[in-house]
């Protein structure tokens, strides 16, 4: 009989959406690298000078390669609300290892590299492995992007190939692809730092919008801590919360993938329903 992927994980989540993270259960190690939250920034008065945003933008994607940290996670959608406590592990750009928590210990743990996603829900003893596309990782994330743009997104940074053709608008770039609008990229605070980032699709409207805030400085430069994104042609909404995120950290390849447990019952994901 076909399994289906809501089937495998509605013991766990009563709202399957709330997934949006999935997320990571392992032990925080090191001790906290930033600093507390600043006072509310000032907006920027006057626009920037495009080359330093292309500029800074560039930097960014060269400072942050890694992130470690724990999150708290809203979720929003015509199937309800939720919000669960999360563990995140990003290497940029193709691994992601995300694990939810509960005060009972880990109800999933997925795990993506170069070649594949694994999702282990614990408590059914169900294994779900599959290849690394775009449909599957929208499947355990709800995020309809590419792998490497969900690790950039995660860490901040608006997914966006700064060597497409671009115009600047004020304090926005607007990035073009095959002579349409792709990307918008908006900065309006005092430093260069994104505050929002839009994605549009062929019929040209908002397919997915993230919002930066809450910057904190950290060793690698500063880090928004508060990260919203929103679907809005599918009325849904996230909001990640970071607590004491640790850039730059020295990760394992060994921590983005999973050995199936031996009593663990092993399934495509291809072959799910849902």
């Amino acid at each position: 009989m076909r399994v289906s992927l809501q089937r495998a994980i509605s013991a766990c989540y009563p709202n399957p959406a709330a997934l949006l993270l999935g997320a990571l259960c392992m032990m925080m190690v090191g001790c906290a690298t930033v600093k507390p939250p600043p006072r509310e920034p000032q907006l920027r008065a006057s626009p920037w000078e495009a080359g330093e945003l292309i500029k800074s933008m560039a930097q960014r994607r060269e400072q942050f390669r890694s992130l470690r940290s724990l999150a708290r996670v809203d979720y929003a959608g015509p199937d309800g609300k939720g919000n669960v406590q999360e563990a995140v592990l990003v290497q940029r750009p193709d691994r992601l290892r995300l694990e939810t928590l509960t005060f009972l210990g880990a109800v999933l743990i997925v795990t993506v590299d170069d070649q594949e996603i694994i999702g282990y829900h614990p408590r059914e003893g169900v294994f779900v492995r599959g290849h690394r596309t775009k449909k599957n990782m929208l499947r355990y994330t709800q995020i309809p992007l590419e792998l490497d743009e969900i690790t950039a997104l995660l860490m901040g940074l608006p997914p966006v190939d700064t060597s497409a053709g671009w115009r600047q608008e004020g304090n926005a770039l607007v990035f073009s692809a095959n002579d349409r609008k792709r990307d918008v990229v908006t900065f309006e605070l005092q430093m260069p730092v994104p505050t929002q980032w839009e994605r549009f699709n062929a019929a040209g409207a908002v397919e997915l919008r993230a919002e930066f805030s809450d910057y904190i400085q950290t060793p690698a430069g500063l880090f928004p801590s508060r990260i919203q994104v929103e679907a809005p042609l599918q009325d849904k909404k996230l909001e990640i919360r970071y607590q004491e995120p640790e850039l730059n950290a020295s990760l394992s390849p060994e921590l983005f993938s999973q050995q199936k447990p031996a009593h663990a019952q092993e399934l495509r994901l291809e072959a799910l329903g849902g």
